[in-house]
């Protein structure tokens, strides 16, 4: 692919991730069998995409799958701090269980705000499964409602990564594995 020039590293490889989905999606069966209905599985779009994808067809038990849109990046590397929601739920999630399947949780801020906005639409509990986890750009502790859990694919160490569904500036989605991005991609194009 032309793309794999400017990755520094792999990171994940397509059949390592394969692995973790599947192992998430066991760990989640599991733990939300003992609910009576459906959990509400909630995407956050656009990153998650092909984790959300692959991780809901490997999950047993009733779902209903909706997406969210929160922005704070733009096409930078840096987020802004103030995620926004742009696009929000159909689903209602009034007295319901839900999952937010995330790609990548590093700051904190994102979950910070969906988990505020879902308990105000009056959520039961809200876990959060993400594929990457990256607690060293933590700024924002948060407590997850209800009996919410976390789930984690990865811990990513502190690099810039695309590929499975992260991007930087919309491109590198479509990778099938996960990789550092050269610096010098994203040093070029905050320049220009």
């Amino acid at each position: 692919m032309v793309m794999d020039g400017d990755i520094e590293r792999v990171l994940w490889t397509e059949e390592e991730i394969a692995g973790r989905v599947a192992e998430l999606a066991a760990q989640i069966s599991d733990d939300f069998q003992r609910f009576p209905s459906p959990v509400v599985v909630v995407g956050v779009a656009t990153g998650a995409f092909l984790f959300l994808a692959d991780i809901v067809r490997k999950i047993t038990i009733p779902i209903v799958v909706d997406f969210i849109r929160v922005e704070s990046y733009g096409s930078g590397t840096e987020s802004n701090g103030s995620p926004i929601i742009s696009c929000d739920l159909k689903v209602d999630v009034s007295g319901k269980h839900v999952i937010v399947v995330e790609d990548i949780v590093d700051t904190g801020n994102t979950i910070s705000c969906l988990n505020s906005h879902l308990m105000s639409k009056g959520a039961s509990s809200i876990s959060v499964c993400a594929l990457l986890n990256k607690p060293a750009r933590r700024r924002v502790p948060f407590k997850l409602a209800g009996e919410g859990k976390f789930y984690s694919g990865f811990e990513c160490p502190n690099h810039f990564v695309v590929g499975y569904g992260l991007d930087f500036a919309e491109l590198y989605r479509n990778l099938s594995y996960i990789g550092v991005l050269k610096s010098e991609k994203y040093n070029q194009a905050e320049e220009n």
